[in-house]
């Protein structure tokens, strides 16, 4: 799917990659890229970022880097995560659009030309959403349960189509060129520079090699910090759970009070444990929800950064 020449030559194009354990597929990566980019831009580059790997992932950037004039690498001080990474990633690119996709391939770069065209009908974002995910029934949970939480953080329309395979003017990154925490979700931040999102179907094919990197356990850490970190639905169900229980104290408070106008005397000690066990539970979870609030102000005032840059190609 090629694009008007007009198009081609007013266009640049930045490609960031996140790469954790990526040796095998680089390459190839690089390779189809090489083929896809020229024709839908004029100047464009390739961004590697090592993420902390173990593997030689490095070696295998450098040694692109060195063959291929559009390549460059990052390499980190160690593992940040993928969107730490991402952002690195993207403060460096030069060019007017980013691309991100995964290191493994199962994010197409020849379905890049179908999000630039969505891109022209007037979006700033637009997601490569995959027409069926493969993926095990603990990913596909902890998938669904990330998409819910992002739902408390942005609109429950971009939340809808949210994929690691993105398209967006390098314009927005202006919107968070002062976020310097380790605490980092590239989609919500995207939703501080615009209001324009869209999204286009696309295959996903399978993975290169390997296996994912990211288990069930990562996948639903990375949802509790989007939703404390970017959103207060945490607090405002907690003040619900408060009200609800003083409404049910209430209730109980006129059922003993009537209950021993009545017969003169309340008995009963299973039924008084347990209402204490209900508050006391209520009281503990609001804690709780506070605490991670304050444990976010906390390392915010520490000034962590969201990553470290050991070196560059």
């Amino acid at each position: 799917m090629d694009l008007p020449a007009q198009s081609l030559e007013q266009r640049s194009l930045s490609v960031v990659t996140a790469v954790y354990n990526g040796e095998a597929s680089l390459a190839e990566l690089c390779r189809r890229l090489g083929e896809v980019l020229p024709r839908v831009a004029m100047q464009y580059e390739i961004i590697l970022v090592n993420d902390g790997s173990r593997d030689r992932s490095w070696e295998v950037i450098s040694e692109l880097s060195s063959r291929l004039p559009t390549v460059h690498g990052l390499s980190l001080m160690r593992n940040y995560g993928q969107h730490n990474a991402l952002l690195c990633g993207i403060r460096a690119a030069k060019y007017e659009l980013i691309v991100t996709l995964d290191d493994d391939l199962q994010h197409p770069p020849e379905e890049i030309p179908r999000l630039l065209a969505r891109l022209e009908e007037g979006f700033d974002v637009v997601y490569g959403t995959p027409e069926n995910e493969q993926n095990g029934l603990m990913r596909a949970l902890a998938s669904r349960i990330t998409r819910l939480t992002l739902r408390t953080a942005v609109s429950a329309d971009v939340a809808k189509n949210v994929s690691a395979f993105r398209l967006f003017r390098t314009q927005l990154r202006e919107a968070f060129a002062g976020y310097q925490t380790p605490f980092v979700s590239i989609d919500v931040l995207l939703t501080w520079g615009t209001t324009r999102f869209g999204a286009t179907t696309v295959p996903f094919q399978q993975r290169h090699s390997g296996a994912s990197n990211y288990t069930f356990a990562k996948l639903v850490r990375h949802a509790l910090d989007m939703m404390t970190g970017f959103s207060t639905a945490p607090l405002q169900l907690a003040s619900l759970i408060g009200f609800a229980c003083t409404l049910f104290g209430i209730g109980i408070f006129l059922y003993v009070f009537i209950r021993y106008c009545l017969e003169g005397s309340v008995p009963g000690f299973p039924f008084l444990a347990s209402i204490i066990a209900i508050f006391s539970g209520a009281q503990l979870f609001a804690l709780g929800v506070i605490g991670e609030y304050l444990a976010r102000m906390h390392f915010r005032s520490m000034k962590r950064p969201a990553y470290v840059v050991r070196t560059t190609t």
